[in-house]
């Protein structure tokens, strides 16, 4: 909305090379709503724009930026202004964006980096990736467990104004291993010569450096915190995760789920952002294999075409057997992702979701069946329209319906499971190919209640 109002503007002043008037706009702004002003620009307008903004401001602007657009940035500044921009980067969102890059590109942007940044940088890069290793960042304060509180202020004024969080301190021995934390809150009211050890916390919750994302997503619900200290495989502290990090984690990865579960391939960037034909060869390969599906479905009509043609009346039922079916295993399927992704769901689960799968399936079932006795009894010229069997036709479309729901909430709910037994990404089992499985299996039920019930009438 900014962007919007002063593009017009911006872009006006660019043009005059007003920089004096655009730096006095600009300056009016926070470093998030200078990022969404940028991001309505062109990359050679943002780099003219973003050079005129003071050093530290442009670092944090450019902190603000989606990867996609810090790419783009990159190649539009000069080199002196990309060096002192990264050198200037929170290490962990350096490290989010040089792991987006090509390798080529990584490395010639990891030369342009001063020898300590170079090494943390790389030292995070080594971790592997979507692990807790690549987003915590090395910028915490540790302290010694035998230190006073006195000595522990004498170390903050030393080191607290290069640290990017100082409401936790962390304790650690000799070696450098983890031992507890205090709260600076503590060490604020407690007296000079009190002894850290006085000032311990009950618990201590840590992550491993190897650990996936998803993990540092869950343990942050669960003990409702803002900052986690990270552990090598020595208990080593190596760095600290901020609650900030592990939300566009659990951003990238819901939309990533929402678009799997959507039957395509996880994008790589935003809608608007993504090329044409990237967006297309996203889709295809998924679409195709859905309508390669549905070819069996078509096979499986065929094989039944005999009864088709002695009882048409059976075919006017087919869209709502197979929609039922299919609704009722993309509704399964789609409350088991989510229910697995937030930890409400685990593998152990799975006869107990069975079991009440099997139980709703059921229920489901009845209440679509009630309306579809009612639709067939209770309507005109029943008789002309659904023949003098109509009784019999609207028992085969009722129990062909619970069958068909129960056998759809079953499958949607049991495949998700089955795909992370088999250490898949359950989302991969979208709605849409659900859908589809059941309408094979929908219509090879629907067709065997037919022949059960209509045997001597119809067929």
């Amino acid at each position: 909305m900014i962007g919007n109002l002063l593009q017009p503007e911006l872009i006006e002043l660019i043009r005059q090379r007003n920089f004096s008037q655009l730096r006095a706009i600009l300056s009016e702004f926070s470093a998030p709503d200078l990022a969404e002003i940028l991001t309505d620009l062109s990359p050679d307008d943002e780099a003219v724009l973003l050079r005129i903004l003071p050093h530290d401001l442009a670092a944090d602007v450019f902190e603000y930026l989606a990867v996609e657009d810090q790419e783009k940035m990159l190649h539009a500044l000069g080199t002196e202004q990309v060096a002192r921009i990264l050198n200037d980067l929170p290490p962990d969102d350096r490290t989010a964006l040089l792991e987006e890059l090509p390798a080529a590109a990584t490395q010639k942007l990891l030369n342009l980096l001063s020898p300590a940044e170079r090494k943390v940088a790389a030292d995070l890069l080594g971790y592997p990736k979507n692990s807790i290793g690549r987003r915590m960042t090395p910028e915490f304060v540790a302290i010694q467990q035998s230190w006073t509180v006195a000595e522990v202020f004498e170390h903050l004024r030393r080191v607290g104004r290069d640290r990017e969080s100082l409401n936790q301190l962390y304790v650690v021995d000799d070696k450098g291993r983890l031992v507890n934390w205090v709260r600076l809150r503590n060490l604020v009211v407690a007296e000079p010569g009190t002894p850290v050890l006085e000032l311990f916390e009950p618990q201590l919750v840590t992550l491993h450096a190897a650990d996936d994302q998803e993990t540092a997503v869950a343990t942050f619900r669960k003990y409702d915190l803002t900052v986690i200290p990270v552990i090598d495989t020595k208990e080593k502290l190596v760095g600290v995760v901020t609650v900030d990090d592990v939300l566009d984690v659990l951003e990238h990865e819901t939309t990533e789920d929402i678009q799997k579960m959507g039957g395509m391939e996880a994008l790589d960037a935003p809608y608007l952002r993504i090329g044409l034909m990237h967006m297309i060869k996203k889709r295809a390969g998924w679409l195709s294999v859905l309508f390669i599906s549905e070819m069996f479905t078509a096979t499986a009509m065929g094989y039944f075409q005999g009864e088709i043609e002695k009882a048409a009346v059976l075919s006017m039922f087919v869209p709502l057997i197979l929609s039922s079916g299919g609704n009722s295993g993309s509704q399964a399927t789609s409350l088991i992702i989510r229910a697995m992704a937030v930890r409400d769901v685990a593998l152990k689960d799975w006869f107990k979701v069975l079991r009440r799968e099997i139980v709703t399936g059921l229920a489901l079932g009845l209440v679509l069946a009630s309306i579809v006795l009612m639709r067939i009894f209770l309507w005109p010229n029943r008789e002309k329209l659904y023949s003098k069997h109509y009784a019999l036709v609207a028992l085969t479309v009722a129990f062909s319906v619970v069958g068909i729901v129960l056998w759809g909430s079953v499958v949607g709910a049991m495949l998700p499971i089955l795909m992370r037994r088999l250490k898949f990404d359950p989302a991969v089992c979208s709605a849409p190919f659900v859908a589809t499985l059941v309408d094979v299996t929908g219509i090879v039920i629907y067709f065997n209640v037919a022949f059960m019930l209509l045997k001597g009438t119809l067929l």
